[in-house]
């Protein structure tokens, strides 16, 4: 993640910028090639085999392998694309969420309910006491 914006200093933020989504271009038509049954069925039987045909990095690649949500995000990964290997799974928004935040789903779901994330360690790091 480029460290000269605005944004470079609020902890856990991915803003898909043009840089950002260069990086992850071919990680997120991965992801949207996941929408065609015919590949859901072909990544299904040979993961590996599968990620042959797009050029990933090493790193998204091993990204992708162990399902590494927040690492996606990080390596370039759209939300709105990568969750589609997360539908792939039979996986929810609420178990990516706390997979992400360090936190089981359950977890997660409560502290939504209850109003999300607290502020402590989610501000811009100059405000950080």
């Amino acid at each position: 993640m480029r460290q000269d914006r605005p944004y470079s200093n609020i902890p856990g933020t991915y803003v898909l910028d043009p840089q950002h989504s260069m990086q992850g271009y071919e990680l997120n038509m991965f992801c949207m090639s996941l929408n065609k049954p015919q590949n859901r069925d072909k990544f299904r039987l040979d993961e590996e085999a599968y990620l042959d045909d797009f050029p990933l990095t090493k790193e998204q690649r091993k990204a992708v392998l162990s399902r590494d949500w927040l690492g996606l995000l990080q390596l370039g990964g759209n939300i709105y694309y990568t969750f589609k290997l997360a539908i792939f799974d039979r996986r929810n928004m609420q178990y990516v969420g706390g997979a992400m935040s360090g936190v089981s789903e359950q977890e997660f779901t409560d502290m939504m309910i209850a109003g999300g994330r607290p502020v402590e360690g989610n501000l811009y790091t100059s405000e950080e006491k």
